[in-house]
């Protein structure tokens, strides 16, 4: 019943995940953070099963730290995309796989450019401009694709994410009450609130 979302700008990335963590019919939170800072620039949003997502999410988040420790240098959001999606498809050949989709979204500072990277449970990786994960994707993914344009805003994509959210409150079964809300951009990232 997860629900993730992403979308490009001009010189930014938005990131939306829902705040719900349920199981069946039954919500056991209504107050969880699904997402991860793995740079100064870059955010990981993550659903999935719950001890999964946690576990796997942390582990992407400490490695990418231990490389910029080691090495004096933060990595690209491209280069957190494929080392994220590598371990993922490594996980899948092991006894106990990870069932843990993903978008990460950040802003290149080399580039000057916002990336965006939707990433599923069986290691497949794309580059997109807007991206959606869960079920909120059956809803939202026309949507995005009919009202986004590269040069947006942030007033502009914020506009589209909430016309996402508004049909999800429509036309969705499952009550999705909250969203955090993330921009990512040169100046790093700040929580946004809807």
């Amino acid at each position: 019943m997860e629900c993730l979302f992403g979308i490009t700008g001009k010189d930014f990335t938005l990131l939306a995940a829902d705040t719900v963590s349920a199981r069946s019919i039954v919500v056991m939170k209504s107050t969880e953070d699904k997402s991860r800072q793995l740079s100064p620039t870059s955010v990981l949003l993550y659903s999935g099963e719950p001890g999964d997502t946690v576990n796997f999410a942390e582990y992407i988040q400490r490695n990418i730290k231990l490389y910029s420790i080691r090495n004096g240098i933060d990595l690209s959001p491209k280069s957190i995309a494929n080392f994220t999606r590598r371990e993922i498809a490594d996980s899948l050949r092991s006894k106990h796989p990870y069932s843990v989709n993903m978008i990460l979204g950040g802003f290149d500072i080399k580039t000057g450019k916002p990336e965006l990277y939707w990433i599923d449970y069986l290691g497949a990786m794309a580059s997109l401009p807007f991206a959606a994960q869960g079920y909120g994707a059956y809803f939202c993914t026309s949507l995005m694709d009919r009202y986004y344009k590269p040069d947006m805003t942030v007033d502009e994509a914020k506009a589209l994410l909430q016309q996402c959210l508004d049909e999800l409150k429509t036309r969705f079964i499952v009550n999705m009450p909250k969203f955090n809300v993330k921009l990512v951009s040169k100046d790093g990232v700040q929580d946004v609130v809807m």
